[in-house]
Protein backbone atom coordinates (compact mmCIF):
# COMPACT_ATOMS: atom_id res chain seq x y z
CA UNK A 1 0.00 0.00 0.00
CA UNK A 2 0.74 3.57 -0.82
CA UNK A 3 2.21 6.10 1.39
CA UNK A 4 -0.83 8.57 1.07
CA UNK A 5 -3.16 5.47 0.89
CA UNK A 6 -1.79 4.04 4.36
CA UNK A 7 -2.00 7.74 5.90
CA UNK A 8 -5.77 8.07 4.58
CA UNK A 9 -6.68 4.75 6.10
CA UNK A 10 -4.41 5.63 9.38
CA UNK A 11 -6.24 8.90 9.66
CA UNK A 12 -9.92 7.95 9.02
CA UNK A 13 -9.04 4.77 11.95
CA UNK A 14 -7.68 7.76 14.36
CA UNK A 15 -11.18 9.25 13.64
CA UNK A 16 -13.30 6.54 14.37
CA UNK A 17 -11.23 5.74 17.79
CA UNK A 18 -11.83 8.49 18.86
CA UNK A 19 -15.82 7.83 18.74
CA UNK A 20 -16.49 9.82 15.30
CA UNK A 21 -19.27 8.42 13.47
CA UNK A 22 -17.80 8.03 9.90
CA UNK A 23 -19.59 7.35 6.96
CA UNK A 24 -17.74 6.06 3.83
CA UNK A 25 -18.92 7.32 -0.03
CA UNK A 26 -18.11 4.45 -2.28
CA UNK A 27 -15.80 1.73 -1.59
CA UNK A 28 -12.53 4.27 -1.44
CA UNK A 29 -11.25 6.26 1.92
CA UNK A 30 -11.18 9.33 -0.19
CA UNK A 31 -14.78 10.93 0.79
CA UNK A 32 -16.77 10.59 3.46
CA UNK A 33 -18.94 11.95 5.78
CA UNK A 34 -17.89 12.99 9.48
CA UNK A 35 -20.68 13.56 12.32
CA UNK A 36 -19.66 16.90 14.03
CA UNK A 37 -20.78 18.10 17.27
CA UNK A 38 -20.89 21.94 17.98
CA UNK A 39 -18.28 22.74 20.37
CA UNK A 40 -19.24 23.28 24.32
CA UNK A 41 -19.89 26.42 25.68
CA UNK A 42 -20.29 28.00 22.30
CA UNK A 43 -23.62 29.47 20.47
CA UNK A 44 -23.16 25.63 18.12
CA UNK A 45 -23.51 23.78 21.30
CA UNK A 46 -25.91 20.74 21.27
CA UNK A 47 -26.18 21.52 17.19
CA UNK A 48 -24.81 18.31 15.29
CA UNK A 49 -23.93 18.35 11.86
CA UNK A 50 -22.57 16.26 9.26
CA UNK A 51 -19.70 17.28 7.98
CA UNK A 52 -18.09 16.40 4.07
CA UNK A 53 -14.51 15.65 4.10
CA UNK A 54 -12.86 14.68 0.61
CA UNK A 55 -9.40 13.72 0.55
CA UNK A 56 -7.38 14.84 -3.01
CA UNK A 57 -4.81 11.75 -3.91
CA UNK A 58 -1.94 14.49 -2.97
CA UNK A 59 -3.38 14.12 1.17
CA UNK A 60 -2.11 14.25 3.50
CA UNK A 61 0.42 16.98 1.11
CA UNK A 62 -2.46 18.64 0.20
CA UNK A 63 -5.16 19.43 2.37
CA UNK A 64 -8.65 17.71 2.48
CA UNK A 65 -11.54 19.68 1.20
CA UNK A 66 -13.89 20.44 4.25
CA UNK A 67 -17.34 21.34 3.92
CA UNK A 68 -21.20 21.48 6.40
CA UNK A 69 -23.46 19.31 4.95
CA UNK A 70 -26.18 20.38 6.74
CA UNK A 71 -27.06 24.41 6.90
CA UNK A 72 -25.11 26.27 9.19
CA UNK A 73 -25.04 30.18 10.73
CA UNK A 74 -21.60 31.17 10.32
CA UNK A 75 -19.26 33.95 8.47
CA UNK A 76 -16.67 31.64 7.30
CA UNK A 77 -19.18 29.11 6.35
CA UNK A 78 -20.69 29.46 2.78
CA UNK A 79 -24.53 28.73 3.37
CA UNK A 80 -25.63 27.67 -0.28
CA UNK A 81 -22.46 24.86 -0.10
CA UNK A 82 -21.31 24.19 3.19
CA UNK A 83 -17.27 25.34 2.28
CA UNK A 84 -15.49 26.29 5.34
CA UNK A 85 -12.57 28.88 4.99
CA UNK A 86 -10.46 28.11 7.42
CA UNK A 87 -6.83 29.20 6.82
CA UNK A 88 -5.32 26.24 8.43
CA UNK A 89 -7.45 23.80 6.15
CA UNK A 90 -6.56 26.26 3.20
CA UNK A 91 -3.36 27.89 3.00
CA UNK A 92 -1.31 26.77 5.68
CA UNK A 93 -1.76 23.22 5.64
CA UNK A 94 0.47 21.05 7.14
CA UNK A 95 1.47 16.81 6.38
CA UNK A 96 2.21 16.75 10.11
CA UNK A 97 -1.98 17.87 10.82
CA UNK A 98 -4.31 14.60 10.65
CA UNK A 99 -8.01 14.62 10.39
CA UNK A 100 -8.08 14.19 14.13
CA UNK A 101 -6.75 17.86 14.15
CA UNK A 102 -9.71 19.32 11.79
CA UNK A 103 -12.65 17.86 14.15
CA UNK A 104 -11.45 18.07 17.41
CA UNK A 105 -9.23 21.76 17.01
CA UNK A 106 -9.86 23.28 13.99
CA UNK A 107 -13.58 23.17 13.34
CA UNK A 108 -14.13 24.05 17.05
CA UNK A 109 -11.85 27.17 16.80
CA UNK A 110 -13.58 28.04 13.67
CA UNK A 111 -16.97 28.21 15.77
CA UNK A 112 -15.68 29.49 18.88
CA UNK A 113 -14.08 32.58 17.02
CA UNK A 114 -15.56 33.55 13.93
CA UNK A 115 -13.31 36.10 11.88
CA UNK A 116 -15.82 38.58 10.28
CA UNK A 117 -13.36 40.26 8.41
CA UNK A 118 -12.55 37.58 5.74
CA UNK A 119 -16.47 36.11 4.99
CA UNK A 120 -17.56 33.14 3.21
CA UNK A 121 -20.99 34.26 4.43
CA UNK A 122 -21.18 38.34 3.84
CA UNK A 123 -24.52 38.70 5.73
CA UNK A 124 -23.75 36.66 8.47
CA UNK A 125 -20.25 38.41 9.11
CA UNK A 126 -22.42 41.93 8.65
CA UNK A 127 -25.07 40.69 11.31
CA UNK A 128 -22.33 39.64 13.71
CA UNK A 129 -20.56 43.28 12.69
CA UNK A 130 -23.31 45.32 13.51
CA UNK A 131 -25.91 43.67 15.89
CA UNK A 132 -24.12 40.66 17.78
CA UNK A 133 -27.66 40.08 19.86
CA UNK A 134 -29.07 39.23 16.52
CA UNK A 135 -26.45 36.98 15.36
CA UNK A 136 -26.32 35.01 18.22
CA UNK A 137 -30.26 34.31 17.66
CA UNK A 138 -29.74 33.97 14.45
CA UNK A 139 -26.86 31.04 14.92
CA UNK A 140 -29.54 29.82 17.66
CA UNK A 141 -32.15 29.69 15.20
CA UNK A 142 -30.05 27.48 12.47
CA UNK A 143 -28.82 25.42 15.56
CA UNK A 144 -32.25 24.50 16.42
CA UNK A 145 -33.50 24.37 12.47
CA UNK A 146 -31.16 22.36 11.03
CA UNK A 147 -28.93 20.80 13.19
CA UNK A 148 -30.59 18.27 15.47
CA UNK A 149 -29.88 14.71 15.30
CA UNK A 150 -32.97 13.65 13.53
CA UNK A 151 -31.37 16.52 10.31
CA UNK A 152 -28.16 14.61 9.98
CA UNK A 153 -30.60 11.41 10.09
CA UNK A 154 -29.81 9.80 13.60
CA UNK A 155 -32.71 8.03 14.82
CA UNK A 156 -34.30 8.86 18.48
CA UNK A 157 -33.31 6.80 21.05
CA UNK A 158 -35.48 3.85 21.37
CA UNK A 159 -37.85 4.19 24.81
CA UNK A 160 -37.60 1.24 27.15
CA UNK A 161 -38.78 -1.91 26.65
CA UNK A 162 -41.81 -2.07 28.88
CA UNK A 163 -42.76 1.31 27.70
CA UNK A 164 -42.82 -0.52 23.48
CA UNK A 165 -44.49 -3.08 25.57
CA UNK A 166 -47.64 -1.08 27.14
CA UNK A 167 -47.51 0.34 23.27
CA UNK A 168 -47.43 -2.25 21.59
CA UNK A 169 -50.64 -3.93 23.99
CA UNK A 170 -52.61 -0.71 23.39
CA UNK A 171 -52.07 -0.86 19.39
CA UNK A 172 -53.03 -4.63 19.45
CA UNK A 173 -55.98 -3.23 21.52
CA UNK A 174 -56.82 -0.60 18.97
CA UNK A 175 -56.87 -2.75 16.28
CA UNK A 176 -58.60 -5.55 17.45
CA UNK A 177 -61.57 -2.92 18.23
CA UNK A 178 -61.60 -2.00 14.42
CA UNK A 179 -61.18 -5.24 13.16
CA UNK A 180 -64.20 -6.55 15.10
CA UNK A 181 -66.20 -3.56 14.68
CA UNK A 182 -68.93 -4.78 11.40
CA UNK A 183 -68.69 -2.20 7.98
CA UNK A 184 -71.39 0.20 7.76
Amino acid sequence: MSGPSKRRETDVMKLLMNDYNVEMINDGMKEFHVQFHGPKDSLYQGGVWKVRVELPDEYPYKSPSIGFINKIYHPNVDEATGSVCLDVINKTWSPMFDLVNVFEMFLPQLLLYPNELDPLNPEAAAVMINDRTTYELRVKEYCERYAKPSDIGIEPEKKSTDEEVTEDENDSTNDEDVVDKPDP
